[in-house]
């Protein structure tokens, strides 16, 4: 690539930036959604810069080439993630590309490919977030970017990790990747910064038939069995360009890798029988589009629409009705957890429920709790001065809460796994010094409380796991329903959610996926309430059931099995990820003590 068509083609980028730019500046005066074009503006954005770069991208000689592997590496592996096109097996060879422009780049420039290495490793990473997870930028431009290139940042991390293992342990070089890709995966499921929506194991949620193992894995079975493919595929490639023949031994055992794991998995999901007595579960889907219609129409008619449409299936023979994420205290003001029963629309819930005296009804909600004098305040506390200069101590909960009539009590949970940014403050110790920017700016550092522990909605219906929106994508955390005594375990889940934010894009397909993953590996049914599309049930096979479409209201009803039994995943948890969380400490130190020895003369 010359630096003329190099120019010309930035230049294109630029163009087709500019004009989506103001394609998404017109829709929004309009109040309308952007739909796909968040795609083509990261993308773009992204070209342009790659363009203008790529004069002074690298000194190496075929940098063109290596610049169209390590594109090739991000296109396979953005395709490949749910639900662009279903081909989940373009994960199994995805990386490839990429392990070829570090294998050239390592015998081309030995003293500078660590840098030269990472540089590409960037590059395929921006352009899998990009094509993967687009869709952020619907609910947030800026978001959207910072969520990408932050992302791809970090995901370049293992790849050095590996080129600097492979300089001094050449022989675990290869092997020592897996094992820092999944430290990586299951830290960044477990800090401020949290996004584990690129998890490797996710990309199979669209094949739950091929994936029963995860009951004893997780998603990290899934991440390994992916590396483990990239690897062993990239090293019969390696073999076959030296010695001008295929490796028989090593084809033997690609195709058994590749086939066993999905043949035990199709024999699990053809015999499996779920287990447990029958719920009858109704679930609502209001569709109030959040970003203008929602917090437009007053609570009073929304909490009509509501009961309007549970109606239409409820009876007295249903256990469950639910409503999705955030459903009430969201244009009233918040529901006041002091004296949740004054709160009108819980009022008018209350009602209902003593129509149907077997009926639970389980919401989500926007609420706030008021602390007492001298009672011990939460790390998510905020004040507020009132009209006669005393200041009220409160936090902010994204919550869910269940309402029946044999009971005046009414339990709530609060949401737990928050998301970065707008619900959770990253690093408020760290960026201290950030707090009075973010209140000028009409922010705040507190974000919304939590609980420590996962706690349960306990009824003689059956127990319920709360979960709530981002909750649904944290496997080891999800399962944290389960490890309770007999008398609360969770025998079913509940999803609720507000996938509007990212319009009719692969973002809400992939979160009700992730669902699916959950299913299989606590084997719980699974009820999944969304403000709009997409709302449906889930077996425990991981099916889902009567999906609703998007941009529609409905409600749909379901006979849901309530199973007592935990897995072994529910057991161990993210087992694999420590193990190799483990290993990548012992090839760290490999590393620091060979490169400190005296070199032989």
């Amino acid at each position: 690539m010359k630096k003329r068509l190099a120019f010309i083609i930035g230049l294109g980028c630029l163009l087709v930036f500019g004009i989506t730019s103001w394609s998404m500046y017109a829709l929004s005066q309009e109040e309308l959604l952007w739909g796909y074009r968040p795609l083509l503006f990261y993308l773009s954005l992204w070209g342009a810069v790659i363009s203008f770069l790529y004069p002074n991208f690298s000194k190496l000689p075929n940098k063109r080439n290596l610049l169209l592997l390590s594109t090739l590496s991000g296109v396979l592996l953005g395709v490949g993630f749910p639900d662009i096109i279903p081909v989940p097996f373009l994960m199994l060879v995805g990386f490839i590309p990429l392990l070829l422009v570090e294998e050239s780049i390592s015998q081309q420039q030995p003293k500078r490919s660590a840098w030269e290495s990472a540089k590409y490793a960037y590059h395929a990473f921006v352009v899998w977030n990009i094509v993967a997870t687009y869709w952020v930028g619907n609910a947030s431009l800026g978001a959207g970017g910072f969520a990408i290139w932050v992302n791809a940042l970090l995901m370049s991390i293992p790849f050095v990790l590996f080129h600097l293992t492979k300089k001094t342990a050449a022989r675990i070089g290869l092997f020592s990747l897996a094992a820092y890709w999944l430290t990586f995966e299951y830290l960044h499921l477990n800090w401020d910064l949290t996004w584990p929506w690129l998890t490797l194991g996710n990309s199979f949620a669209e094949y739950p038939a091929l994936v029963q193992w995860y009951e004893y894995t997780g998603v990290f079975g899934g991440s390994l069995w992916i590396w483990l493919m990239n690897i062993w595929i990239y090293q019969m490639y390696q073999y076959y360009k030296e010695h001008q023949k295929m490796p028989v031994l090593s084809l033997i055992r690609n195709v058994f890798f590749l086939l066993v794991p999905m043949a035990i998995s199709l024999y699990m999901y053809a015999n499996y029988e779920e287990k447990g007595e029958a719920a009858e579960v109704v679930v609502v889907q209001p569709n109030y589009e959040p970003h203008y219609v929602k917090f437009s129409v007053s609570e009073r008619n929304q909490v009509e629409h509501f009961l309007e449409l549970a109606r239409e299936q409820v009876d007295d023979n249903t256990d469950f009705l639910v409503f999705p994420e955030s459903s009430f205290g969201t244009t009233n003001g918040y529901v006041r957890i002091n004296n949740i029963e004054q709160n009108p629309s819980i009022r008018s819930l209350r009602a209902f429920a003593e129509e149907y005296p077997n009926l639970k009804i389980v919401t989500g909600i926007n609420a706030y709790y008021i602390f007492e004098d001298n009672e011990v305040h939460s790390k998510a506390v905020r004040e507020r001065e009132l009209r006669n200069g005393d200041i009220m101590y409160y936090e902010s909960i994204n919550g869910a809460i269940q309402i029946s009539a044999d009971t005046d009590t009414i339990p709530v949970y609060r949401k737990s796994k928050l998301v970065p940014g707008p619900e959770k403050f990253p690093f408020p110790r760290l960026l201290f010094f950030m707090k009075p920017v973010v209140d000028k700016l009409g922010g705040t550092t507190a974000g919304v409380a939590s609980q420590e522990d996962r706690s349960t909605f306990v009824s003689n219906s059956g127990n319920i796991a709360p979960a709530i929106c981002y909750e649904s994508v944290f496997g080891e955390f999800f399962s944290g329903y389960l490890k309770k005594r007999v008398e609360t375990r969770a025998e079913l889940a509940f999803i609720m959610t507000n996938d509007g934010w990212w319009d009719e894009t692969a973002g809400h397909r992939q979160h009700l996926l992730f669902g699916a993953l959950r299913a299989i590996e606590t084997r719980r049914s699974i009820a999944r309430a969304a403000n709009t599309g997409i709302s449906c049930f889930i077996n425990q096979r991981g099916d889902v059931l009567q999906a609703t479409n998007y941009d529609e209201a409905a409600v749909i009803k379901a006979s849901l099995k309530k199973n007592q039994e935990i897995t072994f995943y529910v057991l161990m948890g993210d087992s694999i990820a420590r193990i190799c969380m483990f290993l990548s400490i012992i090839f760290l130190l490999n590393i620091f003590v060979k490169r400190r020895m005296p070199e032989k003369k």
